[in-house]
């Protein structure tokens, strides 16, 4: 039967499983109830679905069972059937834990389980589903379900392991490349290589290449049975090359008429990442084994590839941000002077600079919605517990027992005030002192927010407010368009640049920081319109024409998400690395977060390219603006005005008229790339 991804991630987000199993995977109905006794205490066990001996079960219950107690019930239920998979839900359906377990003669049983959250998109689980899917005349046994279930569910716990697997593998394909005499490009063309392969098994997993979720591996044994058992070098010049160029690079009208055939049906890409490069064009005898692939997919195999953007929740899961650890892994970075830079750090600094200066951009065009008592600042007085931050405000709102409230005047009475405070109080290890003062910097806060204290975006850095949440409300709840295109236009035109990107993640600490403020601008633009056309007033037709066509350019993309990030990436993101190979890494992690966002084939758009926001460099070296190419050549490097002679004056012309022509081209570049049609 053919595998309805999107139906299966319904069912799954629904909590449908008897529809998930029958009606989306192929198993046959069966009801019924099973009961198991763990330490004294009975677990009912509901049947759901069957297939050729292979039982499905769901467990609910007001709270989910220890993982201690699950093993415990997974135990007694194969004294009954052997061959099952147990889906745990609690009560609320917030949450659903699989559980298959591995047993192999010889070995100690192990247990495989995959989380499900409520609120996620659940693709991790859809690719794990995939296999699962039987047509309705396929004729199984249990082994052969049984087979399918390890396939899906016992993948190597190894994600602790993976940087060095990684580098070994990367070494070892170095050995099986040749036609390229000079280390260092063979050492970049091989990242270039892992790079596409890695993006190509992150998308071949949603199904999005001929609808195969093992496309390489399938076409690695395709085009060796078509080539013939002794030919070692046919993948990589018959099929992969192609593959890359012609398919993935490659609008479908443009293809060759034998192409279809031999890759199926793939998207068109773009993004530049699978065009011709440079060293393919310098080495055009490029010849690398099948067997490096075959190694490689095995290793691959290894671990699940989603898209899904929640944290990694088990050892062996990958997600586009394991990219940037790895390169951060395997570069020299005591050479290199490259230190991967943790979220919390990253995100703090992004926050911190980027929103501040959209203050100040949507202040110079609307410098009345930022007096301090207009309704923007009223947003932290009239309810300042919004924005003061969860870890601060924990316990503050109840009474103190007498013990403690006592030391409050008297100092005396503080001699249990160095003792735990408890856990309704407390954060992890407070005393009864440390409680006191969060508390008192809480009131002291709270006082100065009320009291129309707070009126600068700088004071909410000061006293570690949450800046992000302000932003987005001041967008959210603005009273009129005027400050509502003044942040748009901020938002649009900020300029985000890391002169040292490394693998990006600085890059996409702003990109978290300015999505959820373009949407705020989007869902006010629709406020705004939807209460005009509502209002029952005949209006102008130009009246909020500049958001009718904004909406209209969204809805000309496969989501409003997609469109965002995309016009954040063209439009906000510089980035420039030393290392050719950080640059690759960033762009590909971009590209992945755009992919991420199609949730069918036909939803994926042909991604940006992005080589001119971010390119490989010395930022130490030359000039970022034609100002400073005016300062360099009129002033002495001491500040001292210099003679500026003719032939000065005929270059820094020349420079100038350059510098437009690039500019506007860059400007019509830019917005081509936003457009729906690439």
């Amino acid at each position: 039967m053919t595998f309805r991804a999107e139906h299966v991630r319904r069912a799954i987000q629904d909590f449908d499983f008897s529809r998930l199993f029958v009606e989306e995977l192929g198993w046959d109905y069966l009801t019924g109830r099973q009961s198991v006794t763990v330490d004294d205490r009975s677990y009912d066990l509901e049947t759901v679905a069957e297939k050729s001996g292979l039982v499905a079960y769901v467990h609910r219950a007001a709270e989910l069972p220890p993982r201690a107690i699950r093993m415990k019930i997974e135990r007694q239920l194969t004294k009954a059937v052997y061959e099952h998979l147990i889906i745990f839900v609690d009560a609320d359906r917030t949450r659903q834990i699989w559980q298959w377990v591995r047993r192999q003669a010889g070995q100690t049983p192990r247990c495989r389980e995959h989380a499900f959250y409520r609120g996620k998109s659940g693709e991790p689980l859809v690719q794990k589903l995939q296999p699962l899917a039987f047509s309705f005349d396929e004729e199984t046994t249990t082994a052969d379900v049984a087979g399918r279930v390890r396939k899906s569910f016992d993948i190597d716990g190894l994600t602790k392991r993976f940087y060095t697997l990684f580098q070994k593998e990367r070494e070892v394909f170095l050995d099986f490349v040749d036609g390229i005499p000079i280390d260092h490009d063979r050492k970049l063309y091989v990242s270039l290589m892992l790079n596409r392969l890695m993006f190509v098994y992150f998308i071949q997993k949603k199904g999005f290449l001929d609808s195969d979720p093992d496309y390489l591996w399938n076409r690695l044994k395709a085009t060796q049975s078509i080539r013939g058992p002794d030919q070692f070098l046919t993948f990589y010049r018959y099929f992969l090359r192609r593959f890359f160029h012609e398919g993935l690079g490659q609008k479908p009208d443009d293809r060759a008429p034998d192409l279809e055939e031999l890759i199926g049906d793939v998207p068109y890409l773009n993004g530049g990442i699978f065009d011709f490069h440079e060293l393919e064009q310098t080495y055009p005898e490029i010849q690398i084994e099948d067997l490096a692939f075959v190694r490689l997919f095995e290793f691959f195999d290894r671990y699940e590839w989603h898209l899904d953007e929640r944290p990694l929740r088990a050892d062996h899961e990958i997600n586009p941000d394991v990219l940037g650890y790895i390169f951060e892994k395997y570069v020299n970075q005591k050479q290199m002077g490259a230190y991967y830079t943790k979220e919390d750090i990253t995100g703090y600094i992004a926050q911190n600079s980027i929103i501040p200066r959209l203050f100040d951009l949507a202040r110079k065009d609307c410098a009345i919605a930022f007096r301090p008592d207009s309704a923007l600042w009223r947003l932290l007085s009239e309810n300042p517990d919004l924005y003061i931050r969860p870890t601060l405000r924990h316990g503050v709102g109840l009474e103190l027992p007498a013990y403690v409230a006592a030391g409050l005047e008297d100092v005396s009475q503080r001699g249990r005030w160095n003792e735990s405070a408890l856990d309704a109080y407390a954060l992890p290890t407070e005393t009864w002192r440390e409680h006191v003062a969060r508390r008192q910097r809480h009131d002291e806060i709270w006082e100065k927010a009320v009291d129309g204290q707070v009126h600068r975006i700088e004071d909410l850095i000061t006293l570690n407010l949450d800046i992000r949440q302000f932003a987005q409300d001041v967008i959210r709840y603005c009273e009129g368009p005027e400050l509502l295109r003044a942040f748009f236009k901020a938002i649009r035109g900020i300029s985000v640049l890391d002169p040292a990107c490394g693998s990006g993640a600085f890059l996409f600490a702003a990109l978290s920081v300015l999505e959820p403020l373009y949407d705020a601008c989007i869902d006010r633009m629709e406020a705004f319109l939807d209460e005009l056309d509502n209002s029952g007033v005949k209006h102008s037709p130009a009246k909020f024409s500049d958001f009718r066509e904004h909406l209209d350019e969204v809805a000309r993309h496969p989501n409003r998400r997609y469109y965002i990030l995309k016009s954040i990436v063209i439009g906000n993101l510089y980035g420039v690395d030393i290392m050719q190979e950080a640059v690759e890494i960033c762009k590909l992690r971009l590209f992945l977060k755009l992919a991420a966002q199609a949730d069918t084939v036909d939803k994926l758009e042909p991604l940006p390219d992005i080589d001119f926001n971010i390119r490989s460099g010395n930022s130490l070296v030359g000039f970022t603006s034609i100002e400073a190419v005016e300062r360099a050549m009129t002033f002495e490097p001491y500040g001292q005005q210099r003679q500026v002679f003719p032939e000065d004056e005929a270059v820094l012309e020349r420079i100038n008229e350059r510098a437009q022509l690039a500019a506007t081209a860059f400007a019509r570049f830019r917005q081509m790339q936003i457009s729906h049609d690439i």
